[in-house]
């Protein structure tokens, strides 16, 4: 009687599924306001919410950051984004950078 062969049985090396988004994939950049010595604190947080479409207590948050510490970090973008608000904010005077992350 013929012994009947158990089923090859090969492991899974199919392709994993990559959950990172693009953006993950690519550098970032982080658009940052500096403090200065000219803007008064509630214009700043006006064009914060005006740039970025924020609420005014995350606005202010950041304002405060910026008048505390020197500098805020307002956001992570890719690099056309962020040069896309860095303009935005030095259109209002403000004295914004932005550097790879």
């Amino acid at each position: 009687m013929a012994e009947t062969a158990e089923p090859l049985v090969l492991p899974d090396v199919g392709h994993e599924e990559k959950t990172d988004s693009k953006e993950d994939l690519e550098p970032g950049y982080l658009v940052i306001c500096w403090d200065d010595p000219v803007n008064l604190m509630d214009y700043v947080t006006h064009v914060f919410q005006v740039v970025f479409g924020w609420a005014k207590q995350k606005a202010e948050f950041h304002m405060l950051q910026v008048h505390n510490q020197g500098k805020s970090i307002l956001t992570r973008e890719s690099m056309e984004r962020a040069e896309h608000y860095v303009h935005q904010l030095q259109k209002y005077s403000l004295h914004a950078t932005m550097e790879r992350d």
